[in-house]
């Protein structure tokens, strides 16, 4: 019933991988844009919006946390983003942990360890709204823009496919808040769990473009990359993000839950 609208692993970008049907091909490029402009409404805050990013999140509420996006995850259906019934009080629970004097709202809170970050936001209210702004303003900068590129490098081409493909571009139509369920969350009382994941990703693109602070902001001095010629290997960092979704004390509320880890060393998420 429900589809998952963000179980993404990045594409390797290997031409193999590409498929041969241009709608199929027109969908792939749509989730991997969409899952930037995801990326993108969760980083941005500290640009935006006057988030903070507050180091040296409690290890114990840290791991908590993490302990318990886990458990999330392992209750879900692989054929659903759609949290049992059996979890929903968890999953209400860990979005409301910002009350009564918990963590603040919009702020991103750090736990650093050698090689290793985890990461929190909690939104609520006009927030969440915000957010479902701005990622569906980023999709569709993205779209617009990626459809001009593909016309202008392939649109003399009289070959069948790429015009299929180019049509096909010109079709999609990403609803973020529809892609997400946030109407099925409020009518029905959802819990929603998606995920996306990256083995490399770019720190600096991370920390300097979405965020707008320096690398050592995020991922602590010790473990940022050198400021003169850093190599690709310096930058590339395992990436997870969880997506929560849903209300409680009838507030609607998202949490956003990053684990970061230096790509050259080995990682046990649990």
């Amino acid at each position: 019933m429900y589809e998952d609208p963000n179980e993404y692993e990045e594409p390797s970008g290997r031409p193999d991988d590409a498929p041969s049907d241009p709608a199929a091909r027109a969908r792939e490029k749509a989730d991997e844009l969409r899952a930037h402009a995801e990326r993108a409404a969760v980083f941005e805050g500290h640009r935006k919006f006057d988030a903070r990013l507050i180091p040296g999140l409690d290890a114990d509420l840290a791991r908590d946390v993490q302990r318990r996006f886990a458990l999330l995850e392992r209750s879900r259906s692989p054929e659903s983003p759609v949290l049992p019934a059996a979890s929903a009080a968890d999953a209400a629970a860990l979005l409301a942990l910002p009350e009564a004097g918990g963590p603040t709202t919009n702020d991103y809170h750090i736990r650093r360890r050698p090689g290793e970050v985890l990461m929190v936001r909690w939104l609520a209210g006009e927030q969440v709204e915000t957010f479902y702004a701005r990622a569906q303003a980023h999709f569709d900068a993205a779209i617009e823009g990626y459809r001009e590129d593909e016309q202008q490098s392939h649109g003399w081409k009289q070959d069948p496919k790429t015009a299929a493909y180019l049509k096909a571009l010109e079709t999609v139509d990403v609803r973020m808040a529809d892609r997400y369920l946030r109407d099925p969350i409020k009518q029905h009382g959802l819990f929603v769990l998606s995920t996306q994941a990256a083995d490399e990703l770019d720190v600096l693109h991370l920390s300097d473009v979405l965020m707008g602070v320096s690398p050592a902001d995020v991922v602590g001095a010790a473990s940022a990359p050198p400021d003169d010629g850093p190599t690709e290997q310096d930058r590339a960092w395992y990436y997870k993000l969880f997506s929560l979704r849903g209300a409680a004390g009838g507030v609607e509320r998202m949490c956003f839950f990053t684990y970061l880890q230096k790509a050259d060393d080995s990682f046990d998420f649990d």
